[in-house]
């Protein structure tokens, strides 16, 4: 049997802005013609939200385009099918001022080692203030995607595709467990806990909800291997080994072992503070990521070259001092 291939949209008439691609949106089938209009639909789309106001202005002043680079009017009739493109007006953020480091670049992949409070990908209100746009405007990679993704207050070792033909096999490689992923933590130490050991548990976490939670019962669904590699001080250096990739999986492992990630502002209790203030980083690193390149073949194995701070300054770090991130 045979299928069609779906159709690929047009190029985009407009560039990058910040490293962030423009808005692209396909206009859906219209079989009641309730939409007279191309103004009628974006102001149906995003009534009831923040972007209501934005797009009005947008068509205003002649910011969404068509096709081949042509201006849209709010009058234009309505083109099911059709697409559209336009970049939002940004709101500005605060700069993370910390450096991105290359680990590996090659025509086909490059590893960074990404510093703490540095989104991977935009998201809510980390959009250019992210790994992906600033390493697209500071190497000229429009291209660049992410293979995975690490949380924005995790440092540590990143990986993302150059080619977009190559982006599928990169995705593969976490999606299918085929990356050996080791994290670095500290914790305080606890004598009386067993280590080595495997935790198994059910990690669940509701959409709006910023902490996620173990849930008895049911198939366990995270796996990680937590050791235990120098303690000092009544503080831990500990080697995390995930064998899944659930939201916050080591940092919810730990805090179930009664030793929370230092820096942790969500577990074990939410304490929300600002996203610019940067003294007191999460003690948790993407240390090692090793695997075979599905694209070139070559066997890979990158090491980050941070140190977690509270290790050797930890009354320092505790009191929030301004050093450089490391």
């Amino acid at each position: 049997m045979h299928y069609a291939r779906r159709a690929q949209p047009p190029p985009s008439p407009l560039p990058q802005r910040a490293g962030i691609d423009p808005v692209r949106l396909r206009l859906p089938p219209d079989p009641d013609g309730q939409w007279p209009d191309l103004g009628s639909y974006l102001t149906a789309r995003y009534a009831g939200t923040r972007g209501a106001r934005s797009i009005a202005h947008l068509l205003a002043a002649g910011r969404v385009l068509g096709p081949g680079g042509r201006v849209l009017d709010a009058r234009d009739p309505y083109e099911p099918g059709g697409y559209l493109w336009f970049h939002r007006d940004m709101e500005p953020e605060p700069p993370v001022p910390f450096a991105v480091r290359v680990v590996h670049r090659d025509p086909h992949l490059l590893v960074v080692d990404k510093p703490h409070f540095l989104a991977t990908t935009p998201r809510g209100s980390h959009i250019t203030q992210t790994a992906l746009a600033r390493l697209r405007e500071e190497l000229d990679l429009p291209a660049l995607s992410p293979a995975h993704r690490l949380d924005r207050l995790t440092a540590g070792l990143v990986m993302f595709s150059i080619r977009p033909e190559d982006r599928g096999a990169y995705q593969l490689l976490f999606q299918r467990r085929k990356v050996h992923k080791e994290y670095e933590a500290l914790a305080p130490h606890d004598p009386a806990l067993a280590l080595p050991r495997t935790v198994r548990s059910r990690i669940e976490k509701a959409r709006g909800v910023i902490a996620a939670t173990e849930v008895p019962g049911g198939d366990p669904n995270a796996e990680s291997l937590i050791e235990l590699v120098e303690a000092r001080g009544g503080l831990g250096r500990y080697r995390l080994t995930p064998r899944t990739g659930r939201t916050h999986q080591l940092r919810v492992h730990m805090n179930a072992l009664g030793v929370p990630i230092l820096g942790d502002p969500v577990y074990p209790r939410v304490t929300d503070p600002a996203a610019d203030d940067y003294r007191r980083p999460l003690q948790l690193l993407a240390r090692v990521l090793e695997f075979t390149d599905p694209v070139t073949g070559a066997a890979h194995r990158f090491e980050s070259g941070r140190t977690l701070r509270a290790w050797d300054d930890r009354a320092g770090w505790e009191a929030g001092s301004a050093d450089e991130e490391r």
